[in-house]
């Protein structure tokens, strides 16, 4: 349903079931699935690509150009999986020549006014809540959950299942299935409780702790415990993935263990 007040450029391809609200602008090369609504004073710009069965809120702002000088104007996206809800005020910038996208996966919700910056790169059912601000090239892996007003430092990425307390400075890479918190960012845990609602089972939360015991509580530094882990624990793809994810930071990753949280 095309409600007349609002403006959708000719150009645009949108499936014929999207509902769009007044005062809405939908710019040219952008695509828009079945299902999705489109609330009033949404601004969606060229280059947005949004999935099936999405909610865009008011005053989001889809596909702005990046806010970054490097940028020369060259054609990129920003894309937007399946059944992803977008609130108020969100801004998502699209990509720049770096990756050609940012990109959010599906079953995710952006609460209201974070921003997300160019080329970032969102797993599925991340939740990122009210005012978090990611700086271009972050990547976020499935169900990761980042609190609110959360700063996220350009680079940085963020393994599957971490948990990462709101209003945190996020300057190091946080290791997936990890709970990060105080200032400095810090390991605090594992995200115990995440991982049981998503069907790990005892045993593999079990494994998990210990393969982070030995990381942050044995006074190993890093390459000695990435190589007691690969020597010590069975080879699994928890393990395998905690391994490579150290191995690949190019920022390093948190602090260690500090103290009962």
């Amino acid at each position: 349903m095309n409600q007349p007040l609002a403006y959708v450029h000719p150009g645009a391809k949108i499936a014929k079931n999207v509902v769009i609200e007044p005062f809405t602008t939908i710019h040219n090369n952008v695509e828009i699935g079945e299902g999705t609504w489109i609330g009033s004073n949404v601004t969606i710009m060229e280059g947005a690509r949004i999935g099936k069965n999405c909610n865009i809120f008011p005053g989001a702002v889809i596909a702005a150009v990046p806010q970054d000088l490097k940028f020369g104007g060259e054609d990129s996206l920003a894309i937007i999986g399946d059944n992803t809800t977008v609130r108020e005020f969100v801004t998502i910038n699209r990509g720049t020549i770096a990756s050609g996208q940012t990109k959010i996966g599906s079953n995710c919700l952006i609460m209201a006014t974070a921003h997300v910056a160019h080329d970032c790169h969102i797993g599925d059912n991340v939740i990122i809540v009210n005012g978090v601000a990611l700086a271009g090239h972050v990547v976020v892996g499935n169900f990761a959950i980042i609190g609110g007003l959360a700063a996220i430092h350009q680079f940085i990425h963020i393994g599957e299942h971490a948990m990462i307390s709101g209003g945190s400075l996020v300057r190091k890479d946080v290791p997936p299935y990890t709970k990060a918190a105080k200032e400095p960012l810090s390991y605090v845990g594992i995200n115990s409780v995440g991982l049981r609602r998503r069907g790990f089972s005892t045993e593999k939360i079990r494994e998990i702790q210990d393969i982070y015991r030995i990381l942050y509580q044995k006074n190993y530094n890093t390459s000695q415990a990435v190589g007691i882990i690969e020597a010590e624990m069975a080879a699994s793809p928890e393990r395998d993935e905690i391994l490579d994810f150290i191995r690949n930071s190019s920022r390093g990753i948190m602090k260690g263990y500090t103290g009962t949280y």
